[in-house]
Parts: structure tokens; sequence; C-alpha cells
């Protein structure tokens, strides 16, 4: 499941999308910026700070994949971030006086019809490029991406509840 984390960055660090839509046949690439209040055919509401929809818009391709694997496509997820996490990405993802407070989080279920049959909650900071020595570091984390931690990362697999991170304290700031 931590692969999931791995689908995420990407749309955080490297994207914005704008209205698109596609079919299982059709592959459509969506816009490079975002376009009015509200949420767009792939799933992004940029000025409520959420995604909501299948994970096959998170990549801002419509083609049944999410980076070219089929595997989480039909995946249900909501992420959430705030404002701290936009000015982050915006100002190179180590200034302090950008990033201090970013959170994001990660909620995905597949146990829809053709779903991965797995779920996956994540919550995710910002502790700079020190990452394990970080003064903003939490313990019971991980670090992921060089500047942040996941500080819960719990979900079900095989029919099994997994934790892969809890850390303490666990709330977001």
């Amino acid at each position: 499941m931590k692969k999931l984390l791995l689908f995420i960055a990407m749309s955080f660090t490297t994207i914005l999308v704008a209205p698109a839509m596609a079919n299982a046949s059709t592959s459509v690439q969506c816009a490079s910026s975002a376009t009015g209040p509200g949420f767009n055919q792939c799933g992004y509401n940029y000025d409520a700070r959420i995604f909501v929809g299948k994970a096959d818009g998170v990549d801002t391709v419509l083609n049944g994949e999410v980076w070219g694997d089929p595997t989480y496509a039909n995946d249900h997820l909501v992420m959430k971030w705030n404002a701290a996490w936009d000015a982050c990405n915006a100002n190179g993802y180590d200034n302090p006086t950008y990033c201090l407070g970013a959170w994001d989080t990660n909620e995905w279920n597949g146990m829809g019809p053709n779903g991965s049959k797995s779920t996956e909650h994540v919550k995710i900071i910002w502790v700079g490029s020190l990452a394990t020595d970080s003064p903003y570091w939490v313990p019971g984390g991980y670090s992921i991406w060089g500047n942040y931690e996941a500080i819960e990362d719990q979900g079900m697999v095989g029919g099994q509840h997994i934790v892969w991170a809890a850390a303490r304290p666990e709330g977001l700031k």
C-alpha cells in the first residue's frame, strides 16, 4: 500500500489539473492548470484543497490506470491538504517559512466493484530535508519524499488490518 503514497506525491509536486473526461478506451491528459471554482472532472477542487474521485484521475491522465498501473485506478480516493502544503510545494519544499505546518491526508478505499480490495489512510506532514534529524520529526513515523513524514499509515490488505506508521502525537498541527 505504500506504493499509493508515491502516486500521491507525484500529483502534489508536479501538476495542476483542469476539466477532462475519459472512458475505458480513451486516454485523456488533463490540462496543466485549474479552471474556476468547484470540482473538475478529474476530481480536484483546488479552492477547497480536496480531491474526491477514482484514483485514475489523480495522475491527471484518465485512462484506467494510475501512473501506468491499473491496480488502484478504480479505488475511491479522498485527499485533503492545507494552504501551507501548496505554499511549500510552490517554494522549493525545504523552507520553514512556507512549509512549517504543511500537511496532507489520503484516504483510499478499494473495496468497491473492480477495486484493489484494500484500504489505506495516511497522514503526512512536512519535516524538512533533515528528515529524522529534523526538529519537526515525530517519533513513530517514516520518511517519505525526502522532506515529509508519514505520521499515520494504516489500512486493510487481504482482510487484515495493518499499521505501517503510528507516530505520537499523531495529530496534524
